[in-house]
């Protein structure tokens, strides 16, 4: 293809679900994707259940070098093999790039491709599951929130958050997009811990005071490391960040109790993300995530105990195995 209206790196659940609300709304969208998922998706088309249900046919792109330009691509993939990814892309125009994978690197990683000039910060408070037949699993449709750097506003912001979100995928512009995708950070360090340790439904870890209090606990760090690094966190995340740095661990295990029921009443069946790459024996985001934080707090002569602990243990229960942490 050598022109899109949207490119998506990835055909997980995510990517899958922004291609084809964006492809029904009647945008040209390039979805870049690779092995079994390809072939599923020329065979099948995307196919969306849950929240919305409909399927869409759509190109699928095999070889990135086949993909000339579009005006905005948006990278869908999980974190590890980023870099090697982007590289390939390094070819084609885009007018804006962003990426709502998880951890604050992926900024520095899609500047280094394309340049910062090009990069718009992103995240995603948006659930899905691909499921082993192929379909989608569409299951929370909170927010993207897509804003330029650190802050502020522009015209080419408004435009992509009102096309996705014109397409029904809910989507919002911030001023404060660097502030965002920390808060959003500070809380996904607990989540994804809990998450992957316990193995349980989002609502029911949420729910339970012991793993409740070592989210705060994440938190709270994750926060030190923020603030270290200049960036203001807020309450405008899954977690009430902000609120739970500052009050007592007794309130904050609270607030994190109430997120909990209401996963129950809305999300019962919700799962993160990182828990379905463990049951499906994919890598996980381990490095790039809670690794990355541990790398930067180090760097900053920041000790942060639990953090640091938590990283190697994951590390060791990762089906990848890539690397070695810091």
């Amino acid at each position: 293809m050598d022109h899109a209206d949207y490119a998506i790196l990835g055909a997980g659940a995510i990517g899958s679900v922004l291609a084809a609300h964006l492809a029904r709304a009647g945008h040209t969208v390039a979805l870049l994707a690779r092995g079994n998922r390809a072939a599923q998706i020329e065979r099948d088309g995307v196919i969306l259940r849950g929240l919305a249900e409909f399927s869409v046919q759509l190109p699928v792109v095999r070889n990135p070098t086949a993909l000339g330009s579009a005006r905005v691509l948006i990278v869908a993939t999980k974190t590890p093999g980023t870099a090697a990814a982007l590289a390939a892309l390094r070819h084609a125009n885009f007018d804006s790039v962003l990426s709502i994978q998880n951890g604050p690197g992926k900024n520095d990683l899609l500047a280094q491709a394309f340049g910062p000039q090009h990069v718009l910060g992103a995240l995603a408070d948006t659930s899905a599951e691909l499921l082993a037949s192929g379909e989608v699993l569409f299951t929370r449709n909170v927010n993207v929130v897509i804003g330029e750097l650190p802050s502020g506003t522009s015209e080419r912001t408004q435009r992509i958050a009102r096309e996705i979100d014109a397409a029904g995928v809910r989507c919002v512009e911030s001023a404060q997009m660097l502030s965002r995708e920390w808060s959003k950070f500070c809380a996904w360090t607990g989540l994804m811990a809990v998450s992957v340790t316990t193995r349980l439904p989002t609502w029911q870890f949420l729910s339970d005071p012991d793993s409740a209090l070592v989210i705060v606990r994440l938190v709270r760090e994750t926060a030190r490391l923020a603030q270290a690094l200049g960036v203001d966190i807020t309450d405008e995340s899954v977690l009430p960040v902000a609120s739970m740095a500052r009050g007592t661990e007794g309130d904050a295990v609270a607030k994190v109790q109430a997120v909990g029921m209401r996963y129950h009443a809305t999300a019962p069946d919700h799962r993160m993300s990182s828990l379905q790459d463990i049951d499906n024996g994919r890598p996980l985001e381990v490095h790039e995530t809670l690794g990355y934080a541990v790398a930067r707090a180090a760097a900053l002569g920041i000790d942060l105990p639990l953090l640091d602990a938590v990283y190697r243990l994951i590390a060791s229960l990762d089906p990848g195995r890539r690397t070695p942490g810091p």
